[in-house]
């Protein structure tokens, strides 16, 4: 099989040519047919997350069929097209995993992270945490639902039934969530890089109700806001955007350090929350929103060769909407 692998943390994927995996008892072998390119993807080819089990193939927001399954495995079977997210397994003991939070779990998987990713012609899954699809979705606009989408989901819950919602940071995230709350009735104000216009643009065509920059304060106040950059200085400035009661989520899995800021801005009952991973059933309420369905993703394919430019583009903020690796 043909893959993009990360042999050392901070240099380039190099192209290889591996023997097709053989599955266990409980996995799944599937033909990847599209494979989103997500900030994560950054994070752990940079070197951002800790202990990647290098080498390793990246790639979470996969989009495949089915063409061999462990003894165990009653369904997915081959012939039948899933999705595979981020998270890859759970133990299914710990306090967390009985308690209905695996995504909590205290010894979990992550594809393209601590199992193979889908930057690659196949990958192999484990069949619980593989997420049905239909015969007839569209790979490449699918890909980006698989995390960016579940992630955006997950954060949008936290946020809770906020009618005016900030996002901070208009990239692959954003752009679903955005149109999936402007569906629910929220009003959608979106920041981005100052003196970013065409993603401020791309909000706005996508029905903002307002886009600017992130260190421009929005017209009134939010009732709620997620983060979606990286950048830990828009956690104090998300803050001062939200009214008394207010809540800021912060939907990525790295950030850098949040600066120092006075407890005034917090007061008056404002909360900060991070969002960690998802969860099956997040996928399950996800692909069934009403809500969700009538989501369009937008996409820049690259040929699998080309993953080193898509992770380039992505990290110079140069894509409107998502990078997606096409085998």
């Amino acid at each position: 099989m043909r893959a993009m692998v990360l042999e050392t943390v901070g240099a380039p994927l190099v192209p290889k040519e591996l023997a097709v995996p053989s599955v266990q008892p409980d996995e799944v072998l599937l033909r990847v047919e599209a494979c989103g390119v997500c900030r994560t993807d950054l994070h752990v080819v940079d070197g951002e997350l800790p202990n990647p089990r290098t080498p390793i193939i990246p790639g979470h927001e996969i989009v495949g069929t089915v063409v061999a399954a462990g003894d165990n495995v009653q369904t997915p079977m081959p012939g039948m097209r899933v999705g595979v997210p981020w998270l890859g397994g759970t133990c299914g003991v710990c306090a967390y995993c009985r308690s209905g939070h695996e995504n909590l779990c205290d010894h979990p998987e992550f594809t393209g992270y601590t199992r193979p990713g889908g930057f690659a012609s196949h990958v192999v899954a484990r069949a619980a945490y593989c997420i049905l699809l239909h015969d007839d979705v569209d790979a490449v606009a699918t890909a980006p639902l698989l995390c960016a989408g579940l992630i955006g989901w997950r954060s949008l819950q936290r946020a809770g039934n906020a009618r005016r919602l900030g996002l901070y940071g208009f990239g692959a995230a954003a752009h679903i969530v955005a149109q999936v709350a402007i569906l629910q009735g929220r009003e959608v104000f979106a920041f981005t890089r100052p003196g970013d216009t065409r993603a401020q643009s791309f909000a706005l065509s996508l029905g903002a109700t307002w886009a600017g920059d992130s260190d421009v304060p929005p017209p009134g106040q939010l009732d709620a806001a997620i983060i979606f950059a990286p950048v830990g200085a828009l956690v104090p400035a998300a803050l001062k955007a939200v009214r008394k009661g207010g809540r800021v989520v912060c939907g990525g899995i790295h950030m850098s350090d949040i600066p120092a800021f006075p407890y005034r801005d917090l007061w008056e009952e404002r909360e900060i929350m991070s969002v960690a991973n998802l969860t099956r059933e997040d996928a399950r309420a996800f692909f069934a929103a009403k809500a969700t369905q009538g989501v369009k993703t937008t996409t820049r394919p690259y040929p699998l060769e080309r993953a080193n430019e898509a992770l380039a583009d992505l990290r110079e903020g140069r894509l409107s909407g998502a990078a997606v690796l096409v085998p």
